[in-house]
């Protein structure tokens, strides 16, 4: 399995910390956002190869980190140069799957998101299920449902309905930016560009993509912490204390 990590945004609400620094490389604690996620995904053992999706402007300050690791990691340029002329998530997915010419399962993820559960148990849900897999938490507050991947669920966790940004949220079931994609849905990501899905949020092609073929949903265990704007990267910073022990003792 491949890991591609999105991390060609921008994050203009985060100025001044990230007008010339990427975000996923801002420290929480001692580590960098990105070395926490890299960290928990080896202990799985099923990811052999990692890959940053970057822009121009930052890709450089990526290609540093990256020298600094064990573990192999590409990082790639998307060519873009400002918030304007971004290409979104969908369409860096699939420059990279070009790029590279990936055919293997494929995980991918945000680079600005922390977990306080390990996603070696969303890889063995995965394994089981045999499907492209997303996460799924409960959101009870309905603005927040208006902002993010919404699906509907049967009993047997496959989705059976899913709206990036919904008007009119059919559940409280959130999707947050983690997804593995089974090796023979890869080619889907291409066919769901030229059907016309969203590209900008990397949701919307899995709400293409479950009208397709089948998809589940993995429950998360635990906590999610989206560094989005500077007072969530400041409570991050107070809160975050990584994978508990209990969740440890677990995998």
């Amino acid at each position: 399995m491949k890991c591609l990590i999105l991390a060609a945004g921008y994050a203009t609400r985060l100025y001044p910390l990230t007008e010339n620094f990427p975000k996923p490389l801002l420290k929480v604690r001692d580590k960098a956002i990105l070395d926490w996620l890299i960290e928990d995904i080896d202990r799985s053992g099923a990811v052999d190869g990692y890959i940053v999706v970057s822009n121009s402007r930052f890709a450089g300050r990526f290609a540093e980190w990256a020298c600094g690791h064990a573990q192999p990691i590409t990082v790639l340029d998307d060519g873009t140069s400002s918030n304007e002329t971004r290409l979104g998530a969908v369409k860096d997915i699939q420059f990279a799957i070009d790029a590279l010419s990936i055919d293997d399962d494929l995980m991918v993820i945000a680079g600005d998101n922390l977990l306080d559960f390990s996603l070696t148990r969303f890889i063995r849900y995965f394994e089981q299920k045999g499907t492209t897999c997303v996460m799924r938490y409960y959101e009870a507050r309905e603005e927040k449902l208006h902002k993010t991947g919404v699906a509907v669920v049967d009993d047997s966790d496959r989705i059976v309905d899913m709206e990036e940004k919904p008007a009119a949220p059919k559940s409280h079931w959130c999707t947050p930016p983690f997804y593995i994609y089974r090796r023979s849905d890869v080619p889907f990501v291409k066919k769901g560009i030229d059907a016309g899905c969203g590209t900008d949020a990397p949701g919307s092609f899995i709400a293409w993509l479950c009208g397709q073929t089948a998809v589940h949903a993995f429950e998360m265990p635990g906590k999610r912490y989206d560094i989005g704007n500077l007072e969530s990267y400041e409570q991050v910073q107070r809160d975050y204390r990584g994978i508990t022990q209990l969740e440890e003792r677990m995998l």
